[in-house]
């Protein structure tokens, strides 16, 4: 009873901050603020009050759209707060009331929001990467660190290297948010589960720009936000990181 309780209110929360990262990804890299002005309409600009900000429920009640002028409201908003609520469950149900459910959490909040910012603007900046970057950095160097402790600064060096070198090697193919991004899921993972996160976040990559280019919305040699396929890349070796390597293992012994 109490656990399901928790699960709710874990739930509730995530649905909240994801509300609020929608407005971080959205806003940070067009280099408006996140507190002014308030959330409006950006079709008729009439500023949202309480009913408009419901998370999830507003959109369903309103039908998807503006309450006053029926704009579209893009169904990115709902499924960034459900998703951002079904995470946190997912980190608390993994890791319990511990140190580490701490900066699972930071760490998950830092993928939403660069999916939402990479997905709009195709940015990933660098304002959010060292916020991030510093708590998490911390975190694994205090209350909450990696096994070896010196994994945070060789996970750091090998998430930023590989990237960097697909960069230079394709020209340009990988933009520099990634680069900087992978470093920061370094100092979160340490370097083995880094590279498990690469793997997944390229051949997920790959699967979407495959259906992008069959329904016709990724043409061939056009830039596609890599952001998002690193954030699911990053959840599958979050949850399933462990699972995953044991079984790869088992096949070599």
């Amino acid at each position: 009873m109490i656990d399901g309780l928790i699960v709710m209110y874990v739930f509730l929360i995530g649905l909240v901050f994801g509300s609020f990262f929608n407005v971080v990804g959205l806003r940070v890299p067009n280099g408006q603020s996140i507190i002014a002005p308030r959330s409006h309409c950006p079709s008729c600009k009439r500023t949202l009050t309480g009913i408009d900000l419901i998370p999830v429920v507003s959109y369903i009640f309103l039908r998807g759209k503006c309450r006053t002028c029926e704009a579209r409201v893009s169904p990115l908003y709902p499924t960034i707060e459900l998703v951002t609520a079904c995470l946190y469950v997912g980190v608390w149900l993994v890791f319990g009331w511990s140190t580490e459910v701490i900066v699972a959490w930071i760490f998950v909040s830092l993928l939403v929001i660069i999916t939402v910012s990479d997905l709009s603007t195709m940015l990933i900046p660098n304002k959010i990467l060292l916020f991030f970057g510093t708590i998490i950095f911390l975190f694994r160097l205090t209350i909450a660190p990696l096994h070896p402790w010196w994994d945070v600064f060789v996970g750091a060096a090998v998430g930023f290297s590989l990237l960097l070198i697909i960069a230079i090697v394709s020209k340009g193919g990988m933009g520099g948010g990634d680069i900087k991004l992978f470093a920061v899921l370094g100092m979160y993972f340490g370097w083995q589960d880094v590279l498990l996160a690469f793997f997944f976040s390229v051949f997920v990559g790959a699967v979407i720009g495959g259906i992008g280019l069959l329904i016709g919305k990724v043409k061939r040699k056009s830039p596609m936000p890599f952001g998002p396929a690193i954030a699911i890349g990053s959840v599958l070796t979050l949850f399933f990181g462990e699972e995953i390597v044991a079984w790869y293992l088992s096949f070599l012994t």
